[in-house]
């Protein structure tokens, strides 16, 4: 690999799994650098600002999941109904793969930095929206097939998907509260009965 590919992976990693296991604010660049065993040279070599860096784990997480389990939740192979239980149980064995040695569930990353950061900063806001708008895409274009194909009455799919983005991102977090991913698997499955009805 080449040496400025590493130093930059490294550094992306640990921001990665500092503010996913505690927050935004309570990391510095100092730390980051100290836990990827990088100069702060090398950081501002790579990244102008520790919000450049947060944006940069932002494209980064949101570019695994759209060819990890997100591509595999929502397999066009799979029939529509089924990727929203397969959307369920990847979110609960990511929850539970990402838990801390101690066991704390973390939450989602975007949901997190959502909370903490979307009255302070317009640009991550921006960015964050982004993510969750093509999350929402992949409820609606599942919606509209099982619409389509007569496995769900017809509805507001743009809604709805909108609505079970929300439904999912609450139960995650109502999850972490209580440190307890079984949750998820409880009421995750309720997802498939939300729907918003077409307005007239």
């Amino acid at each position: 690999m080449n040496p400025d590919t590493d130093t930059r992976s490294r550094i992306l990693a640990t921001a990665r799994e500092m503010f996913h296991g505690r927050s935004y604010a309570d990391v510095g660049i100092q730390e980051i650098c100290l836990g990827a065993k990088v100069q702060k040279g090398s950081f501002y070599h790579f990244f102008a600002s520790k919000r450049d860096l947060a944006m940069a784990v932002i494209d980064d997480v949101a570019e695994e999941w759209a060819h990890g389990f997100v591509a595999e939740a929502f397999d066009q192979d799979l029939p529509p109904v089924e990727r929203l239980d397969y959307m369920i149980d990847a979110a609960y064995y990511w929850q539970k793969a990402s838990s801390d040695p101690e066991g704390r569930m973390p939450g989602c990353l975007f949901g997190n930095l959502a909370l903490e950061m979307s009255t302070r900063d317009d640009v991550m806001r921006s960015r964050l929206n982004a993510v969750f708008d093509k999350a929402m895409d992949k409820f609606r274009v599942t919606l509209d097939e099982a619409v389509r194909t007569g496995a769900l009455a017809a509805m507001d799919t743009e809604a709805t998907a909108t609505a079970m983005l929300a439904y999912l991102e609450g139960v995650i977090l109502l999850a972490k509260a209580r440190n307890d991913p079984e949750l998820i698997l409880v009421l995750g499955p309720a997802i498939k009965t939300l729907r918003i009805e077409l307005s007239h």
